[in-house]
């Protein structure tokens, strides 16, 4: 069949993602026969106009469509891009056969499915189960007999049945250097799956909670094909978390080492398992940045957020960053459930103790079907059986759910290092175009520590 594959993310905030997930898939439709070609709308000024360009130049046999997020998790400006995608798929429908997938899209497939309209949806991992599909549309076979492929109208379907072994991304389809230019990094998987149990948390509905490793080499060869065939500089790796397991991590960094490889990267990591050995190996590597997915500096909130670490892990943690002199950020998620105010400011006070190099915090925790927190909030009764969830829909604790915003505003302004981009406390969508024109490499968060002061909406004028 001849395909095209659409990207449908737009979101540039704060840089532009590299559509992975269709890399992906690019070398097992291949092998399967099928020729390719690609559209990807994150630079589309007019992704209509692009869309039945495309149709037009490519005449298709079937369109297949990745959504990477239902929207920009962001309360209280939150943005839904599922009309966008309805609007992509009205103008295919009719010329091409019509196939919906991506992690957005996993997340309430059938749901989705109805929104917008298309003729099939696929819930999870595609790389195999999409050439399934299209064979099985090519010889007239029966799709709802397929794992993961929803249909529409129909509110069951077979689940979904996890790879064994993940491939390498085929990113020849796609404007690699353009991702690099405006977004200053190329992403990189290295495994899937997550064990852990933070209750807001989808990975383990999208991936499973069986962690499957991609061979060591078969990764260094993606990083020498990006330093050698994209002129790529800097990575960030996309996995949930960079160092569990611990040894793999090791193996991958000393690998890295020994390729000599001339390229930077940064990571999200878990401060439960970081040590003085593996941090200096992944600086050996060319790390210069980590991420904490922290939410919290109050003992009781990592508690009700079912995370794996404590506060002395988070402490001693960033005392090794701090040791290191390595730029490291926390991400703080106010408003779970059990916050109060006084959790608020432990959590500011844990992060004027540890002083990293930046603090991204989000208020609201957007509720997800299938997850801890959707329990929580059922019988709580902030949703409701019937609460469209389609829609960005927020836990905010009842203790603060009206003082949330104005007390996180509040004492992030006195603080230069925070960024709360639901509250554009030292960051606005004009303020990130206007640091695009500056060659940066790696999170931007790094460039806080030029900041004299807070700002609040900053360069605002300018959008």
């Amino acid at each position: 069949m001849k395909l095209l594959l659409i990207s449908a993310n737009r979101e540039r905030s704060p840089y532009p993602v590299f559509p992975i997930g269709l890399a992906f898939l690019a070398e097992p439709l291949t092998q399967a026969g099928h020729q390719l070609a690609a559209l990807d709308l994150c630079f589309e000024a007019d992704p209509h106009e692009a869309v039945t360009a495309a149709l037009a130049d490519q005449r298709p046999d079937a369109v297949v469509i990745s959504l990477r997020n239902l929207d920009n998790v962001t309360w209280p400006g939150s943005v839904s891009y599922l009309d966008a995608l309805r609007e992509v798929v009205a103008a295919c429908r009719g010329k091409a056969t019509v196939i919906l997938g991506g992690s957005g899209y996993s997340l309430m497939p059938v749901e989705i499915l109805a929104h917008c309209g298309a003729d099939y949806g696929l819930v999870g991992e595609g790389e195999q189960l999409l050439p399934r599909l299209l064979d099985c549309l090519g010889t007239g076979g029966d799709p709802a007999a397929l794992p993961g492929v929803v249909l529409p109208g129909r509110a069951t379907f077979l689940p979904p049945l996890p790879l064994e072994t993940i491939g390498s991304p085929d990113r020849q389809l796609f404007d690699v250097a353009r991702y690099l230019k405006e977004g200053g990094m190329a992403n990189l998987q290295t495994k899937r799956g997550c064990p852990f149990s933070c209750v807001y948390c989808t990975y383990p509905l999208l991936e499973g909670q069986r962690m499957r490793l991609r061979p060591v080499a078969e990764i260094i060869a993606e990083l020498q094909g990006l330093v050698t065939d994209h002129a790529v500089d800097y990575v960030y790796f996309v996995d949930d978390i960079f160092n569990y397991p611990p040894q793999f991590a090791e193996q991958l960094c000393q690998a890295m080492i020994t390729a000599g490889l001339k390229v930077n990267w940064s990571a999200f990591i878990n401060p439960g398992f970081i040590t003085p050995e593996l941090l200096e190996l992944m600086q050996r590597a060319g790390c210069d940045a980590v991420e904490f997915g922290t939410e919290s500096g109050s003992p009781a909130m990592l508690h009700n957020l079912g995370k794996s670490f404590s506060v002395e892990q988070v402490r001693t943690a960033s005392q090794l960053c701090q040791a290191v002199g390595l730029d490291f950020a926390h991400y703080m998620l106010f408003g779970g459930p059990g916050e109060t105010e006084q959790t608020v400011l432990e959590s500011f006070g844990l992060m004027d103790e540890l002083a990293p190099t930046a603090v991204i915090a989000m208020t609201g925790i957007r509720i997800y079907p299938g997850t801890q927190l959707a329990q929580t909030a059922l019988a709580e009764g902030i949703i409701t059986a019937e609460t469209d969830l389609l829609q960005p829909v927020f836990y905010l604790a009842p203790a603060i759910r009206e003082r949330l915003a104005e007390l996180v505003t509040s004492e992030a302004m006195q603080r230069k290092n925070w960024i709360v981009p639901g509250l554009e406390v030292n960051v606005s969508p004009a303020m990130l175009e206007a640091m695009r024109i500056f060659k940066v490499r790696g999170p931007l968060w790094k460039m806080i520590k030029r900041l004299g002061r807070s700002h609040q909406h900053p360069l605002a004028a300018a959008s």
